[in-house]
This record gives C-alpha cells, sequence and structure tokens, in this order.
C-alpha cells in the first residue's frame, strides 16, 4: 500500500519542526515533503527580501503540490506559513500556532494585517494546533472555532532525555539552552551569576547555543568575573543536550514571552530543577517553589535569590524534580502524543476522502 503523504511548510531545522516531522514519520508511517522559505529573516534588507519571495511562494508551492499530489498538508506560524498553506487548497489543512501568538511583535504596525491573515488560515483549517493551554487565550479572543483545536505538546523522547541523576551535587551545575536571541534575557541570568560569585557560591554555568548576543554575553561574563566559570558551547548537535541535561542540577530559562517550551520538558525529563520567569506560558506547568520558580521578568536579584534558595533546600528540590518527571512521563511522552497527532491526521485524510 503507497504511504499517505504530508506537505510540510515551515522551517525544517528547528527543533520543533524535527520533532513534529519524524514524529509523523514513525508513528504515522507518513511520507513527508517539505518546503521552506530560502531567505533568512535577521535584519532589515533580509526581511524585504523575504517579503518579495513569500509573494510568489504559493506559486511554488502549487507546483509542488502538482509534481507529489499530498494527502494533507500541514503548516507552522498562522500568520506566515499557515496562511500559504491555507490558499493551497490541499485538504485537510492543519496549522500549528507556535508562540503565545502568532501575532508578533506586538507593537507591529503590520497588526492589523496578520489579524486579517490569521483570521483565513485558522478559518480554513480543519485542525488547529495548541502545544499548550496559554495558545488557547489569543484563540478564544480571535473567535477562532475551538472543535478544530487539539491542546496537546509534541511531547519529548523520554528514552533520550532520561532521569540519571544519583548524587547530591555540592555546587550548582546550571544550564541554559535557549537561543541566544534578546528575548530570552540571557544577560539577566549572567547578572544573577555575577551576584552569586560576590557572595561567595561554587557554581558552573553552560550556555548552550549560538545567537547574535554572544559577544556582548561573553563581554559580561567577564566584566563579572566569571568568565572561567560560564562555558559558552555555541551550537551543537540536538544529541548532545541529554548527556549536558543529565550532568546539570538547575535549568534556568528567562524569556520575557513564551508559548511552549519543549526545552523545559526536556530539563524536567532530565531531574534538572527549573527556574523561569513568570509568565503565562510557564506559569501553565511550573508552580513556584512547588515544582520551580518563577521569576518577575527581568530581575535578576530576585532569580540571584531564589537559585540560592533552591540550591539551600536540597530535600524540596529533590521531592520536585521527581513530580516534574512524573508529570512529563504523563502529559509530554512524545511517544504517546505523537501517535495520537498521526491517528488524527489519518483520521481526518479518511473523512476528506468520504466527502
Amino acid at each position: 500500500m503507497e504511504k499517505r503523504k504530508i506537505l510540510f511548510l515551515g522551517e525544517t531545522f528547528r527543533a520543533d519542526a524535527i520533532t513534529w516531522i519524524r514524529g509523523l514519520e514513525e508513528f504515522g508511517d507518513f511520507e513527508i515533503i517539505t518546503w521552506e522559505l530560502t531567505t533568512p529573516n535577521n535584519h532589515f534588507l533580509s526581511r524585504l527580501l523575504r517579503i518579495l519571495e513569500f509573494s510568489t511562494a504559493i506559486f511554488k508551492i502549487r507546483k509542488l503540490i502538482k509534481r507529489h499530489q499530498p494527502n494533507m498538508i500541514i503548516a507552522e506560524r498562522s500568520t506566515s506559513y499557515g496562511f500559504l498553506a491555507a490558499l493551497s487548497v490541499v485538504k485537510p489543512l492543519a496549522i500549528a500556532q507556535q508562540g503565545r501568538t502568532d501575532l508578533w511583535p506586538e507593537n507591529s504596525i503590520l497588526l492589523p494585517l496578520k489579524k486579517i491573515i490569521q483570521q483565513y488560515a485558522y478559518k480554513k483549517a480543519d485542525l488547529i494546533h495548541a502545544w499548550g493551554p496559554i495558545m488557547t487565550i489569543s484563540m478564544k479572543a480571535s473567535n477562532v472555532d475551538m472543535t478544530k483545536v487539539l491542546v496537546m505538546p509534541k511531547g519529548i523522547d523520554l528514552l533520550q532525555f532520561g532521569n540519571k541523576k544519583t548524587e547530591k551535587y555540592s555546587k550548582i551545575k546550571a544550564i541554559v539552552t535557549r537561543s541566544l536571541m534578546p528575548e530570552y534575557r540571557h544577560d539577566i541570568i549572567i547578572k544573577a551569576f555575577g551576584i552569586l560569585n560576590q557572595k561567595g557560591m561554587d557554581f558552573e554555568l553552560t550556555i548552550v547555543g549560538n545567537g547574535k548576543q554572544l559577544p556582548m554575553l561573553k563581554d559580561l561574563a567577564e566584566k563579572f568575573n566569571i568568565e572561567n566559570k560560564v562555558n559558552f558551547t555555541g551550537r551543537i548537535p540536538n544529541t548532545n543536550l541529554p548527556a549536558l541535561l543529565q550532568e546539570s542540577n538547575f535549568y534556568i530559562s528567562m524569556p520575557i514571552t513564551e508559548g511552549v517550551s519543549a526545552s523545559l520538558f526536556e530539563a524536567m525529563a532530565s531531574n534538572c530543577y527549573p527556574i523561569v520567569t513568570n509568565i503565562v506560558g510557564n506559569q501553565s506547568w511550573i508552580k513556584h517553589r512547588e515544582n520551580g520558580q518563577l521569576i518577575a521578568i527581568d530581575d535578576y536579584r530576585m532569580l540571584a535569590d531564589e537559585i540560592l534558595w533552591a540550591f539551600e533546600n536540597y530535600e524540596y528540590r529533590k521531592d520536585a524534580v521527581l513530580k516534574n518527571r512524573k508529570f512529563v512521563e504523563e502529559n509530554a511522552d512524545y511517544t504517546t502524543n505523537m501517535k495520537i497527532i498521526a491517528d488524527k491526521y489519518h483520521a481526518l485524510i479518511n473523512t476528506k476522502k468520504v466527502n
């Protein structure tokens, strides 16, 4: 029997996309065809070129559809790839909202246009993915038909991100796994560890990944005299991440906006104690001083104090990480969740065939 085909529109280098595609291949036996914009989106000129590419993208996508005849189309981000998928006329159509809202940045002069585009995409979609409860808030505000919404994270591989810690660490071994972009506030983390260093605390801070803030962050570490305690790994293969998490006892993440963070689930599965910003996306998973800690945005003094409190309260922390591992096993198991998603896609395709 010939495999069913899905056309995926989105950035295939992203970890979220890789998980989505791999899960559909593994648990749905789908053949995945991919398409993405080739122009980067990192400075003014490239953004203009990207807009030009976007304006001709639908013709390229329809040509791809004619050649491969996919049974379904899926897309990430309602205001870009999701909109293109809606214009493609392939059914069924599934769109995933990528953050708390795809209407970002919130002060954009294009916001009214983005709202129109998003509403069109969601109206055409047969299934809308909310990877977590936080995403449903903006959907309801946009009058989305919530019967089309599936609230479920893709999950993480619990075998890969294992629970192997057996020792009581004698010092703070913290890890940060977010992209080195301004919205993730790595500078706040470094400032907090600068305070801990002044207090005489022993620690190792591992900052994974790359981004335009790397030179500034290295300078900041030197300014606080902690450059010998901070390890900037640069970009690493995703396969190397589990070992780094298993060597750490704290996970720190200070974004100013958040949808559903797979990196938080990975840390929780690996028995890293999570300390994250007190924003709605994190509040869905973390309760302050119950299974982690919530820090006010940009408050590096509070972050330093809370890291110190958690380190000094080992029995509490030990209990919290065990709760977190159980939570991830019950709610964010990639094997379970991706099987449900793949089965849902097959059911949608079957319904469209009957109709």
